[in-house]
This record gives C-alpha cells, structure tokens and sequence, in this order.
C-alpha cells in the first residue's frame, strides 16, 4: 500500500512500484489501463509516439475524452505536429511524470506499444544527448531520395554494424538519427546506449490476442476511425501546411492518404492499405515487448481479465 500522506523518494531500496501495460495496436490496452487506474488509484503515462502530437488525435486513437476524463493521463498531446520530440525527451518526461505520480501518492501506469519508449523506461536505457541537427538531416534526407534507403543504411553500417542491425533500411528516421549521433561525436550511437536498472519495481502486463482476432479488432478500428472523421483530420491537417515529410505525417495513420492527396489513390485504396500497414506494425510489437521485464501474460478477450490484471498487479 502506498503511503499518500508520507510518500517515500524512491531508491534502489524503495523502489516505485510500475505498471507497464503493453501491447500491440488495438488489442485493448487503454480500456484495461483505465479500468486498473481506477482500482489502484492511479494515473496513467502515455508510451505512444504518435500520441504526443496535438491535433492528431483519431489516427493515433488518442484515449477518448471520457477516458481521460476517467483517469488521469500523462505525454498526451505534448508537441505540434512539425515539433521535435526524440526517445531522449521522452525517457525524461515519462521519468518526470513517474516520479510526480507516486510523490503524489499514487499509483503509476505506464501503457502503450512504442517498443523504444517502454524499453527506454522500464530497462534504464541511458542514451546520448545530442541536439539535432536540422542541416545534416535534410542533407541525409536528400540523399536517401537519391541514392535510396538502402544505400543509407548502408552508410550507417559501415560506422555502426550493431545499430544497423537493429534498424530497417526503410526506417530513415531512425537510421538518420543514428548516423546524427555518430557525426556529432565520433561514436557509434551504439557504445554511446548502456542500460541502468531504474529505481522501480516492474510489473509488465502483456496482453495478447490470436492473430486472426487482433487482425479484425483492428479492421474495426480503421473502419470506425473512418467513420470518426479520419480523413478529415488529415484535411485539417495539411490545411495547416504540416508535410507530409514531417515525422508525425509519414506515421502509421497519415501516411496512407498521400496518394489519395496527389491523386493516386481512391479512398478504398487509402483505407485497404491502412489496415494492411496495421497489420504489419502489429506483428512487429511484439519482438520489443519479449525484452521487457517482469512479465505476465494476459488474454485480452478473457472474461477475468480485470481480475487476472488486478491479481498480477498487487506488489
């Protein structure tokens, strides 16, 4: 039991008791995080890193406001659509909130599926602090559109083996951000990531589904993301002149309807492809969430759920 009224700071001795809520896309993490919020008396902390962005709120399938309104929810809406925002910022926000949450007495819960964020917490990552550099990524950025996405992970290979063997030639973003790190200092961004066990006492609650049933929970989600207004969002969007090119743009969610932009695609197409991309993000998820610690697994549609995760909870 938490001590509301004299909270202890955390040490290597007195841990904060965390709960991680993990999963991949639409499997029910938010319903379940709120209910446990609530029965725990706590608040939750976003690890989504497309849920930092302000106006961007269907796409990412940002808690609903009856759902915020439920439980306290934290690194929600943080920056514009053109801010910048890194793994970096975000370990020290989620850290901050953490902290904040059981100072207060309360119960933490940290709940989402951005692999990097949650290992970036619950594993102590300590990762290199280096501003970016908007010159040189625009210079990498062309060069990728030139000499193409291989060729640039390539590049990366040759000065940072073990970082391009984690990082797909197609994930610029993070391919560009590696080869950043190495130009700014010299060093592999790889030797520069060490990990240092945080101060809290992990439970991580993984909840899974069969494939086939995960696929249609989230071909409902697209298709009521559509009905909610999805494209008009993207409308509102570029009406603001964000780019496509911007790292919250070309996020699973918006990407999909450039062509439907430059008129290459019909909405069916946009919409088919959305839910294909869906599908495919999900698969990956789960080759973060088997490095995490403390884990249980739960079956996201099993009638006990709410007790399963309760029962796992209490430490």
């Amino acid at each position: 039991m938490i001590n509301r009224d004299h909270p202890i700071p955390p040490s290597p001795a007195n841990p904060i008791p965390l709960l991680a809520i993990v999963g991949s896309t639409a499997v029910g993490k938010t319903g379940l995080a709120v209910q446990l919020a609530r029965a725990l008396d706590g608040e939750i902390v976003s690890a989504d890193s497309r849920q930092v962005y302000r106006m961007m709120d269907i796409g990412t399938a940002k808690p609903t406001p009856e759902e915020r309104a439920a439980a306290p929810h934290h690194l929600l809406d943080v920056v514009d659509p053109d801010g910048d925002f890194s793994l970096a910022l975000y370990q020290d926000l989620a850290t901050a909130a953490i902290a904040g949450i059981a100072a207060r007495g309360r119960r933490p819960l940290l709940v989402g599926g951005t692999g990097q964020y949650l290992a970036a917490v619950l594993q102590g990552w300590q990762l290199p602090r280096v501003a970016p550099n908007p010159e040189l990524r625009a210079a990498l950025e062309r060069e990728a559109e030139i000499k193409g996405a291989s060729a640039l992970h390539a590049r990366l290979a040759l000065v940072d083996p073990i970082a391009a063997a984690g990082i797909q030639p197609g994930n610029i973003r993070r391919v560009i951000r590696a080869l950043e790190v190495y130009e700014a200092t010299g060093t592999p961004i790889s030797a520069q990531r060490s990990i240092q066990p945080p101060p809290y006492r992990i439970v991580t609650l993984w909840l899974t589904l069969p494939p086939a049933l995960l696929y249609a929970r989230i071909d409902a989600r697209v298709d009521a993301m559509m009905a909610a207004g999805l494209l008009a969002e993207v409308q509102a969007l570029r009406a603001r002149g964000y780019s496509w090119d911007l790292p919250s743009m070309s996020g699973l969610g918006y990407r999909e309807f450039r062509p439907l932009f430059d008129g290459t695609a019909t909405l069916d197409d946009v919409v088919t492809r959305l839910k294909y991309d869906t599908h495919a993000f999900a698969r990956r998820q789960p080759a973060w969430f088997r490095r995490l610690p403390g884990i249980t697994r739960l079956t996201a549609d099993a009638p006990d759920l709410l007790e399963r995760a309760l029962a796992a909870a209490q430490v």
